[in-house]
């Protein structure tokens, strides 16, 4: 599943020919996704001027002029793929329709945006804009892992007596929105902390450095255009880099990079993902 940097390289490709462009046409083509579209989804879109896109956690907000916010969720496979940019920044001609082809915006400018998703986990719903931060989706999350909101003070508090394995809290949307199994991984590597570790148990020190290198991975992950490991693609169709700077995800058996460590990244399964750390660095 498309994690932060991915959702937030998304949505800066799409912005260019988004942001202040009105919708011509909306195409929605089946009744649902994850779950159902909203009613009359089409017609509400189709008219409406893009005001603003914003991104919350894994999830792309569109302000429209209509008063309502359009939400997408890219799910396991999802993609937002522009073609037709006048801008010049992609592909001019449109692409023949494809069979997962489930939402197309047809942009006034001549951009094509679509929402194409093989596996049908995506979602996309329409709310009113002023109610658009309590929406089921969004109510429950955490702060953003690159806002003033998230901070030292703040993880220590949310770890303090807290049982759980470290890798579990942080993979908790309402203690931080958009991390994800990939970049808790490379997070705790490089802050030498054992997946296994119980959050509470960390020292406060230890708690607070975590911070800054979950805030540098990010970073590193949305200047590389995120990961592409299975399905990801930059609206343009292109892949991200991020996966070549790996220094835990996906390693097992490999060398730890960590400078003077010669152990080597092994792999374990918490809650029925994969956990990849070096337990020589890793305390």
């Amino acid at each position: 599943m498309p994690e932060l940097p991915e959702v937030e390289t998304v949505r800066r490709g799409l912005a260019p020919v988004m942001e202040g462009a009105r919708i011509a046409r909306a195409e929605v083509n089946r009744p649902d996704l994850r779950w159902p579209f909203p009613e009359r989804m089409a017609e509400r879109l189709t008219g409406a001027r893009v005001e603003h896109l914003g991104r919350r956690s894994k999830y792309i907000l569109a302000g429209l002029d209509t008063g309502e916010t359009l939400l997408i969720h890219l799910g396991m496979s999802g993609r937002m793929l522009v073609s037709g940019d006048p801008l010049g920044r992609f592909h001019h001609d449109h692409p023949a329709p494809q069979k997962h082809d489930h939402v197309v915006l047809h942009m006034e400018n001549g951009a094509r945006v679509t929402f194409n998703d093989a596996r049908r986990f995506g979602a996309m719903d329409l709310c009113p804009s002023e109610a658009a931060a309590g929406h089921a989706w969004l109510a429950r999350l955490g702060p953003e892992p690159l806002g003033n909101a998230f901070h030292e003070d703040y993880l220590i508090g949310r770890f303090r007596g807290r049982m759980s394995p470290v890798k579990s809290a942080l993979l908790d949307q309402h203690v931080v929105a958009g991390l994800g199994n990939i970049y808790v991984c490379e997070a705790l590597h490089r802050a030498g902390i054992s997946p296994t570790r119980k959050a509470g148990r960390i020292a406060e020190g230890r708690v607070a450095a975590l911070v800054p290198v979950i805030r540098e991975v990010l970073t590193e992950a949305i200047a590389a255009g995120g990961s592409s490991l299975k399905d990801f693609r930059h609206s343009d169709g292109e892949l991200g880099y991020f996966q070549h700077s790996f220094r835990a995800y996906g390693r097992e058996g490999k060398s730890c990079q960590t400078p003077g460590c010669h152990g080597k990244i092994r792999r374990i399964v918490q809650s029925g993902r994969s956990s990849f750390y070096c337990a020589e660095c890793q305390r």
